[in-house]
């Protein structure tokens, strides 16, 4: 059992597109009357929106909101809320307009507004990390917390690309975190495994298209959550790391974090192997710090922290700053060990742990889809793959034993060994296991203006004997007589001349007649021609229901899982006609047993028909003694052009 702790912090958020217009409603709803608007330089068409949405409410402006939150600025922005006398705060932008305006907070209480225009997610903790004589502090306080967060999109529209990455994976950093906190919860882990899942499938298409409102609407959400997670539960090693480097050396806040987080990932991953193999599956991917890179890298965003401008001499002072202070971890924090973290940070060198048993599957995995690269046929390429993947799939998600797998491949032996031309056990389990079912309805699904098809089922054999309208097919076989009357159209109604159809069924005790080596010749099988009204008659029996043949693997499959092998009674056709598809179905007796329960799951209600009970004079004048029975049914072709 998970023993947990989980504190939600109270906020509200507003969140679409052209959500300024409610800037004001919200507002008031504080109880504010006149603001200070605070943002940036770079942020002046932004803060036109919201000052245009602000109109008289909006008392004072400061932009001069500065990285890392240092608090000389701090106090020129308290300078100007003091001169204007106002009492609430609306903040547009990114991490620096937003910590600026917290710690306006922290010391004022004025309650606030923020507008993000980045996926920073710092506007939804009460969290505050300030710089004072080059070193950063971080504090948290539940006057920190913004009260309202109003996310539009549309703010984010014109967020330059490289900026949209380093921020995006800054919220990244955010979820990952919070996953292998002290303080994780089931609440948080929710919220972060979706946030990573959104930002991995956000960023990819913002490369493409940094105009794809629905990524830029994917990616604010899992900012909005990752920041959440953030609010919730502590941090770790990364965000005390990127605190150092910003606060000390005046690093770039999401650049620091972007080249950070997978070497910082790849420290933690042997503490947390269960945690990497979920951010794993959230990335898509098979190793979650190698991934993180790789994705960092397929967008073109800084890898090293070289590159931002940190000194190598600086390396050895960072590791010190980052852990002379303890705080909460899933490994241990050694000054050695960080050192030779953030010196492959520094080199920008792709973070390659112990492969993990997955990463090695998934490698495996590819590299049997690529040997079929040069298919010449693309379905082939693209049918081969996909098996491979799924049955790799199975294999790993089941942890198939050597032991099993080769009972599996004996089972297929037995199977293979038991076919001829009078037995098809292959067939007999795709029956079964439900496989010709699902094919044969993503077959009938793409003719739905026609009669059902159905499984062909293992005993179809080719070229049954011709019979002539009105002959017999069970050639004086016992049981029920059964006159047969069946239309052959199109789908508009017409009849259609000169079809082929094949019949053949089983006999009153279940058996067809390749499982009689007694009997003569083709029994209770035949092949008809439709005449100018589309029409074919016969007699044969009324078939019953019956068992599948249970001396083969497929039989001893059913048995030793508990299933019956009985198959609902029926009767088959096989239609050809030139123009038209080829309709393999089955008409099944209605009353007739196992009908919900057929052990190849071949029933479909619309194929369940009635076998009329009659009495007295036959069709075309045949005596028959007692009770015959009558099927009547019209069957509607597909056009080959469908």
């Amino acid at each position: 059992m998970r023993t947990f702790v989980y504190t939600s912090h109270p906020a509200r958020v507003v969140f679409g597109s052209g959500t300024v217009g409610r800037l004001g409603e919200e507002v008031e709803r504080l109880g504010c009357s006149r603001v200070l608007l605070l943002s940036s330089g770079p942020l002046a068409a932004a803060a036109g929106h919201v000052r245009e949405a602000l109109g008289g409410l909006l008392a004072a402006e400061f932009d001069g909101a500065a990285m890392h939150t240092p608090v000389e600025v701090t106090e020129q922005a308290l300078e100007a809320l003091r001169d204007a006398a106002v009492d609430g705060i609306v903040a547009v932008g990114g991490g620096s307009t937003t910590g600026l305006s917290k710690a306006l907070a922290l010391r004022t209480g004025l309650p606030q507004v923020i507008l993000p225009t980045t996926y920073a997610g710092s506007e939804v903790t009460p969290v505050l990390g300030e710089t004072r004589d080059g070193r950063k502090v971080t504090r948290s306080s539940p006057e920190i917390l913004p009260e309202t967060v109003v996310y539009d999109v549309d703010f984010t529209l014109t967020l330059p690309l490289s900026l949209t990455v380093t921020s995006g994976v800054n919220a990244l950093a955010h979820a990952v975190e919070a996953l292998y906190s002290a303080e994780a919860n089931p609440v948080t882990d929710s919220q972060a495994l979706d946030a990573i899942s959104r930002i991995a499938r956000a960023l990819p298409r913002l490369a493409e298209d940094p105009a794809d409102v629905e990524a830029r609407a994917d990616l604010l959400h899992a900012a909005w959550l990752a920041g959440t997670c953030l609010a919730t539960v502590g941090m770790g090693l990364h965000h005390k790391l990127c605190h150092t480097l910003g606060g000390t050396f005046g690093l770039p806040h999401a650049e620091t974090h972007t080249v950070v987080l997978p070497h910082a990932m790849a420290y933690n991953a042997p503490a947390v192997p269960d945690v990497m193999r979920r951010i794993a599956d959230a990335l898509g991917v098979p190793d979650a710090p190698s991934g993180v890179h790789d994705l960092v890298t397929s967008l073109g965003a800084p890898t090293s922290l070289r590159d931002l401008g940190m000194p190598g001499s600086g390396l050895a002072r960072a590791a010190e700053l980052a852990t002379s202070t303890p705080y909460p971890n899933p490994r241990e924090l050694t000054t050695d060990g960080i050192a030779e973290l953030l010196a492959g940070a520094w080199h920008g060198r792709r973070p390659e742990g112990p492969p993990s048993t997955e990463a090695k599957l998934a490698r495996l995995t590819e590299q049997v889809v690529a040997s079929f690269a040069q298919a010449p046929d693309p379905r082939v390429r693209t049918l081969l793959g996909d098996l491979v993947r799924h049955l790799h799939t199975f294999v790993a998600t089941n942890d198939v034993t050597d032991a099993e797998w080769q009972y599996a491949i004996d089972f297929l032996t037995r199977t293979g060994e038991i076919c001829s031309p009078a037995r098809q056990e292959f067939v007999l389990l795709s029956d079964t296991l439900g496989v010709s079912s699902a094919v044969d309805l993503l077959t009938n699904s793409r003719t739905p203006h026609t009669t059902p098809s159905a499984v062909l089922g293992p005993f179809y054999v080719e070229g049954p004997p011709d019979t002539p309208h009105g002959g017999d097919i069970s050639k004086d076989l016992p049981g029920t007589s059964l006159w047969v009357d069946v239309r052959i159209t199109d789908t508009g109604g017409a009849p259609v001349e000169d079809a082929v159809v094949d019949v053949w069924q089983s006999n009153e005790d279940g058996f067809y007649d390749v499982q009689l080596p007694d009997l003569e010749g083709p029994v209770l099988r035949g092949r008809l021609r439709t005449d100018a009204e589309g029409r074919i008659t016969f007699w044969s029996i009324l078939p019953s229901e019956y068992p599948i043949p249970g001396d083969g693997p497929v039989g001893r499959l059913l048995k030793a899982t508990g299933r019956h092998p009985f198959r609902a009674p029926h009767l088959h056709f096989m239609v050809d006609a030139p123009g038209h598809r080829r309709l393999v179905t089955q008409l099944f007796v209605s009353g007739g047993a196992y009908l919900d329960s057929d052990t190849v799951f071949g029933v479909k209600d619309e194929l369940v028909v009635d076998f009329a009970p009659q009495s007295g004079p036959t069709p075309d004048g045949r005596r028959v003694d007692g009770e015959w029975r009558r099927l009547d049914y019209t069957f509607r072709l597909a056009p080959l052009a469908e």
